[in-house]
């Protein structure tokens, strides 16, 4: 089996990846009951630097926020941002007009293009119990021929995403959530046009994967030999590829084009798979702008200042929506959707 395993690494924030992409990062923020503004109770704030806070005190950060935890308004250039809600919400906003309110199995997916600004804060909703949040981000490279592309914002609804239990000899499930690509019939739902990810030829695919204790399950073979296949073991005890043990929080690069068993041990496990083909072109990023080279970075920063990619239309830089609207997307050219 080792045969088939190209490395194996402990996890680090944020997670390392291959092209095509760029960043993924797994929050989990066991935050406490909302107050009236759907944040955190400043009583709560000592010891946070708020609007800088990763300490990750008491089970959770504010990140950015300094009332409601998460990312105030910000830019992105020339890449895709990929959010898909475990547990908890999200409300976007972005300066296309763009906002939504997203939740547990539903996906984000955005093209930023030649320049977007966007907020992904979370909303404490509940006043009277805990908000546990769960989401992953991830950011998913864009080629040259794309990077100014008009920017562009899709919902992935969980009701759109396909979900497969696969029942082992023994009885024992695996169950699998399909955010791009294709498992066996299986499909995901289209992503945003522009994406690396709407050729099926480029193989990208993301998967959320879920195993019962000692259950088994074949991860099947990537597209072809070209494509990067990686699978980070983040929830569990261990894992079995084959013969080789893997211990919790640590990443497996597959040899693509080979299919694996996998074997969990005596925990359920939980983990993610990005594949996908390589772009194999030149990554010059700053922050939150990607592009080919300095000098097309340095053009976009001059684009962020002159414009602002638009700027920004909302009242606030902590954009949250009302407590009891449900899930929903509004688009820029005016369709919405609510669920």
């Amino acid at each position: 089996m080792k045969d088939k395993i190209l490395a194996i690494e402990a996890l680090q924030m944020p997670w390392r990846t291959e092209d095509p992409f760029l960043f993924t990062v797994h929050h989990l923020d066991h935050y406490p009951k909302g107050n009236e503004k759907m944040g955190l109770d400043p009583s709560q704030a000592a010891g946070r630097v708020l609007g800088q806070d990763f300490s990750n005190k008491n089970g959770y950060s504010m990140y950015h926020g300094k009332v409601v935890p998460g990312f105030p308004y910000h830019p992105h250039l020339g890449f895709e941002t990929i959010t898909i809600g475990k547990q908890g919400f999200v409300d976007h906003s972005d300066s296309l007009g763009g906002a939504g309110r997203f939740g547990a199995g539903d996906a984000q997916w955005m093209t930023a293009g030649k320049g977007i600004q966007h907020s992904e804060m979370f909303p404490l909703l509940h006043t009277d119990k805990p908000n546990t949040l769960e989401i992953f981000q991830i950011w998913l490279n864009l080629p040259s021929q794309s990077k100014l592309a008009e920017p562009h914002y899709k919902m992935l609804w969980n009701e759109s995403i396909p979900k497969i239990e696969e029942v082992d000899t023994n009885g024992k499930k695996t169950t699998l959530e399909i955010y791009a690509g294709s498992y066996k019939a299986n499909e995901a739902p289209k992503p945003t046009p522009d994406s690396w990810a709407a050729n099926p030829e480029n193989g990208v695919a993301i998967f959320s994967v879920k195993m019962e204790a000692n259950a088994e399950w074949i991860l099947p073979a990537s597209l072809n030999d070209q494509v990067h296949n990686t699978l980070y073991f983040y929830n569990g005890n261990t894992i079995h590829l084959g013969d080789t043990k893997i211990d919790v929080n640590h990443l497996v690069k597959v040899l693509p084009g080979k299919s694996v068993q996998i074997t969990n041990g005596d925990k359920v496990a939980e983990f993610l798979i990005l594949q996908g083909k390589p772009i194999n072109e030149p990554v010059a990023l700053r922050g939150p702008f990607v592009m080919n080279t300095d000098e097309e970075l340095n053009l976009g920063f001059a684009e962020y200042r002159k414009t602002q990619f638009g700027g920004w239309p909302w009242p606030q830089t902590e954009q949250v929506f009302d407590r009891a609207k449900g899930r929903f997307a509004k688009y820029p050219d005016g369709s919405s959707e609510e669920k």
